[in-house]
């Protein structure tokens, strides 16, 4: 194991960064339970001369635990729903999966 995979680990054992969230395939099935980094910065998007402000929701989730993450799978989290919406991008170490989601 890396001094990275090794951190990532720390960081997700970690309840005050991390959280429980139940995985399913294709949004379908009774699905496995994960552990997942919530982030749902404030994006700022130019349009014309107009600005416009949005709450953008992401989450990470480690490859160890989803080896392959899609477009229409879905996590509940604290009994709301959210579809993964666009390809999950992975890190450059390959340790983590980062997603866009959107709520159900």
């Amino acid at each position: 194991m890396t001094a990275f995979a090794a951190a990532i680990d720390t960081l997700f054992a970690d309840p005050n960064i991390s959280r429980e969230a139940i995985w399913r395939a294709g949004g379908v099935g009774a699905g496995i339970s994960v552990r997942i980094v919530w982030r749902a910065p404030e994006t700022v998007t130019n349009f014309g001369s107009g600005r416009f402000l949005s709450a953008a929701r992401f989450l990470d989730v480690r490859l160890a635990e989803i080896p392959a993450l899609e477009s229409g799978d879905s996590f509940e989290i604290d009994g709301d729903l959210y579809i993964v919406q666009g390809d999950p991008l992975r890190d450059g170490e390959r340790l983590i999966w980062q997603a866009e989601v959107r709520p159900e």
